[in-house]
């Protein structure tokens, strides 16, 4: 685990926990090897977008943790399978929860974020309308209004 004994956030399991899987890829790739053995090119297939050095960065920060397994085949073309260690399964269960919590309150969470982007945007229009109010007062009493 790429733990930092100078930031004592870290020190706690959870903050070290939440600090392992936070990175958007790693969560996909525990998700994506929950129910195969899968070989570097297969999961890369599976989690669209992702760039080679990124996963195979991640893959190994995953396997360094514990957490996924990295099996060399003595073949040529050299294959390569990656999946989830009995530590790495133990995540399944919470990644669930965390997966029904999110479709439960997916309404609530959206709404919230609408809201709060709509706040922005009024508050900038409200900057706007004071900018341009501010440059016109100037003109409007040099024409004597």
């Amino acid at each position: 685990m790429n733990t930092n004994s100078a930031n004592p956030r870290l020190d706690s399991p959870i903050m070290s926990t939440i600090a392992m899987v936070s990175d958007k890829w790693k969560v996909l790739i525990i998700c994506k090897l929950r129910e195969n053995t899968l070989r570097f090119n297969e999961l890369r297939r599976e989690l669209q977008g992702v760039t080679q050095r990124v996963l195979t960065h991640q893959l190994r920060e995953l396997e360094a943790d514990g957490l996924v397994t990295r099996k060399v085949f003595a073949e040529v073309p050299p294959r390569v399978e990656y999946s989830l260690t009995e530590l790495g399964r133990t995540l399944i269960p919470v990644l669930q929860q965390l997966e029904e919590w999110a479709h439960e309150h997916s309404e609530e969470l959206a709404t919230a974020r609408l809201k709060k982007e709509n706040a922005k945007l009024l508050e900038a229009r409200a900057i706007e309308a004071k900018i341009t109010l501010t440059e016109s007062l100037p003109q409007a009493q040099a024409v004597g209004l």
